[in-house]
């Protein structure tokens, strides 16, 4: 028996089912979502760029605990919650991506 794979519909449906409409569960899944997405961006540029977890601390001059925290797609950081505050206020989410550090070249 093959493994079953969850479609977008059936994302759709629990989320109609179990979150919409109750405004703390709303805003504790934007929150896992955004915890997820940012656990997972740090991990795939770490990956990228071929360091392990110490060696990637190292070079941000912290522990590799805090570098395992910060893949932990659980781990709920201080400044990231006072973010979605910051936004839920102004009816804004937040949106945060890694861009390339280097300049682009002038023709």
């Amino acid at each position: 028996m093959g493994k079953k794979s969850h479609s977008a519909k059936a994302s759709a449906y629990l989320y109609t089912r179990y979150i919409a409409g109750d405004s703390a569960r709303e805003q504790a899944y934007e929150e896992a979502v955004i915890n997820a997405e940012m656990a997972r961006k740090i991990y795939d540029l770490n990956t990228k760029a071929g360091l392990t977890q110490q060696e990637l601390a190292a070079c941000v001059g912290t522990t590799k605990s805090t570098i395992s925290r910060l893949e932990d797609a659980d781990y709920d950081g201080h400044i990231l919650s006072m973010l979605n505050r910051i936004a839920e206020a102004l009816d804004k989410r937040v949106q945060i991506c890694f861009v390339s550090a280097r300049k682009p070249r002038v023709a």
